[in-house]
């Protein structure tokens, strides 16, 4: 039987807080293994000026009212996190958590954030310059942490599916690769994945590959691992915790209605709304 890792992302639009919060401790309760949330400041779908709410303050409630799963935004964007504060308060959140937190990052998409924040919002070309300009920055900021007060072996997740860029930034500096089906496309891009690791002297095997499910996506678990699903211990107390749930537990979850809202991920997942 396929055996894999679950996560639920949280949507945080058209609902209240108390909801919210809701959806991550039942989702924590019934023992996901990781728990996200996007990062942006206007609803994405619906009513465009509806409720929502910031990733940060939410990030840090679900870090200290939940006790099993590991957390992070899927994914915040370069464009407005500093590099080195973001990585400043993934560190705070992973002690918040007792070694839980998974620090999210991606070139960034939605102009409506950029433009009424303030954030310039250039053309895809400079974003991922600006995201491959961070991620060592990123990275060095961790060392340093860790070296002056620990706890600091913190994965990054990288969300997106660019060929050239990319996915060459997920080879040099991803502990966990997250886009989208369709699953032929998918498994394109993991063969590509796997490319850019052997030219950038990178394991593919150290790579978690995660895909994105809306629920009653697929009638079967099968799938996604079928097309390059790579269940791999992250660091810190995830590595002592491997992969629980058979392929038919994800199916059983989305039809017993004991979660509000949101979105489930097969290694991540979006759609379910609060």
């Amino acid at each position: 039987m396929t055996r894999f890792r679950v996560g639920y992302q949280i949507h945080p639009q058209h609902c209240t807080t108390d909801q919210i919060r809701e959806a991550y401790r039942n989702a924590d309760s019934l023992g996901v293994d990781c728990i996200y949330i996007w990062d942006h400041m206007h609803p994405l779908y619906g009513q465009p000026d509806g409720s929502h709410y910031t990733s940060t303050p939410l990030l840090g409630a679900m870090e200290v009212e939940t006790k099993r799963a590991q957390l992070g935004t899927l994914v915040s964007s370069v464009g407005y996190r500093n590099p080195e504060f973001y990585a400043y308060d993934v560190w705070t959140l992973n002690r918040l958590s007792q070694g839980r937190a998974i620090l999210g990052i991606g070139a960034g998409w939605f102009e409506r954030d950029y433009q009424e924040y303030g954030y310039e919002f250039a053309d895809a070309p400079h974003r991922l310059r600006e995201l491959g300009k961070a991620l060592p920055r990123i990275r060095e900021r961790l060392r340093k942490l860790g070296e002056a007060h620990g706890d600091a072996d913190i994965p990054i997740l990288i969300g997106g599916s660019g060929e050239k860029v990319t996915l060459k930034l997920t080879a040099q500096y991803a502990d966990v690769w997250n886009t989208f089906p369709p699953l032929d496309t998918w498994q394109k891009k993991n063969r590509i994945l796997d490319e850019w690791c052997e030219k950038v002297g990178r394991d593919p095997n150290a790579i978690e590959r995660t895909c994105s499910l809306t629920a009653g996506a697929f009638r079967g678990a099968d799938g996604p691992p079928a097309a390059g699903a790579r269940p791999r211990p992250l660091p810190g107390r995830a590595r002592r915790r491997p992969p629980r749930f058979p392929g038919s537990w994800a199916g059983a979850v989305f039809r017993s209605g004991k979660i509000s809202g949101t979105s489930w991920t097969l290694l991540p997942a979006p759609d379910l709304r609060v």
